[in-house]
Parts: structure tokens; C-alpha cells; sequence
């Protein structure tokens, strides 16, 4: 079963998170409801998140101190932040938007669809990490029992392992390979673009670890790719 993204909504308008809730409902992700800066921090201190939809206009702390604070943990800094607000802004204040570390910053009222789309990009990258990160644990499993298996049969377990490790992560290749053509077609933000390249560095790092793990390499143990 393929584990849902969580995506968190911040608002203090009841009724802005329902209409938030109908317009991401079709995505087929966990939608995480908070109504202050506060409580999506607290949210932010126990789940992980694909993409933040972050109101400017709240009481007490405000959209752009809010993502100050998510900015400063290193546990959160990365999460995608989309600024939406009703004010007619300027220049001035969109800078101040992309400033706090915003993604994307529109205004209300927003076309449904080009949201949805938009927030559906970081879903799709997210997943696309989360898979990355779960072939990672498995070389690091192939990496760790290496040194105690012998004979044929460890031999051959191994090379099994390592043929699934390549056609799991080959299959992830290719989607990342087809949303980066799609972001381009789509001319889509260069947050999204530059998220999706760092993802295929990503790929490319652990593809080389696992070529290097082929039998021709003399048993050598190459090193995992920073940051999976």
C-alpha cells in the first residue's frame, strides 16, 4: 500500500480550509488542518509534509513570520511553503513573500485547478524523494550483511537483491525522468524545477552506488550519496 503525502493547510477561516479541503480533495492525500501559525508549527514538530498552503493575513503571528519559524529548523526548512492572500498586493509584498522562503505566492479568489496542479508538483516530488530514500535503506541493508555472507548462496542472494535494487530504482528514474519533462513543458516555478534536478542528482548518486556494488568491482564498498 502506497502511503499517502500529508499536505497542510494554514488558515484561520474555518470556512477558507473547507474550500481548501474540496479543491485538494481529488488529490487523494492527507489534508492536515491548522488555524493559527502556532498550530502549524506544532504539526510541523511531529509529521512531515510534502507542501505547506500557508495564509498571509492571520492573527497573532502571520503567514510570513510563520514561515520565518519553518525556515529556521533544519527539520522543515525544505518543505515547500505556498503563500495565498486576499490583499491586492504590490510588488513589495509578493518580494516579501518569496523573501520568507515561499515557493509560490497567490492570490485569492485563486482558479481551483491551477492550484490543485500546482500543489500536486510537490506532492508528485515528495513521493518521488520518499521512494528514493527507501532504496537507500535497502543498499544500506545490502552494505551491512555483506561482510557476513560466504559461499555461492550468499553470492547469489546478493546478486538477487542487488537486481531488484537496480529495477526499483530504474522504475523511479523514469517517473522523475517524466516529471522533469513535464515541468518543462509546463514552464512550471523555478522552485519546482530546481527541486526536481536536486531529486535526479539524488538518483544519480545512488545509481552510481549501486554500479559500483557489481561483482567486477572486487568487493570494494562505495559510499552512499550524501544527504538520502
Amino acid at each position: 500500500m502506497v502511503q499517502k503525502a500529508k499536505i497542510l493547510l494554514v488558515d484561520d477561516r474555518p470556512e477558507n480550509l473547507l474550500a481548501l479541503e474540496a479543491i485538494l480533495s481529488a488529490l487523494d492525500q492527507t489534508l492536515v488542518r491548522a488555524s493559527s501559525g502556532e498550530e502549524a508549527l506544532k504539526a510541523l514538530l511531529t509529521d512531515d509534509f510534502a507542501v505547506i498552503l500557508l495564509d498571509v493575513q492571520m492573527p497573532g503571528m502571520d503567514g510570513f513570520e510563520t514561515a520565518a519559524h519553518i525556515k529556521r529548523r533544519e527539520r522543515t526548512r525544505d518543505i515547500p511553503i505556498i503563500f495565498l492572500t486576499a490583499i491586492n498586493h504590490g510588488p513589495h509584498h509578493t518580494f516579501r513573500g518569496y523573501a520568507a522562503g515561499a515557493v509560490d505566492y497567490i492570490s485569492k479568489p485563486f482558479d481551483p485547478w491551477v492550484l490543485r496542479a500546482k500543489v500536486s508538483v510537490f506532492v508528485e516530488l515528495y513521493m518521488k524523494n520518499c521512494q528514493l530514500r527507501e532504496q537507500a535503506a535497502l543498499l544500506r541493508l545490502q552494505l551491512e550483511g555483506g561482510g557476513a555472507q560466504a559461499g555461492a548462496a550468499g553470492a547469489k542472494e546478493s546478486a538477487g537483491l542487488l537486481a531488484e535494487l537496480s529495477a526499483r530504482l530504474a522504475a523511479v528514474e523514469e517517473q522523475a525522468e517524466a516529471l522533469s519533462k513535464q515541468l518543462d513543458d509546463d514552464a512550471a516555478d523555478a522552485a519546482a524545477v530546481a527541486t526536481a534536478a536536486h531529486l535526479e542528482r539524488k538518483l544519480t548518486g545512488l545509481r552510481r552506488a549501486l554500479d559500483a556494488l557489481e561483482p567486477d568491482t572486487g568487493g570494494t564498498t562505495p559510499a552512499l550519496p550524501a544527504g538520502t
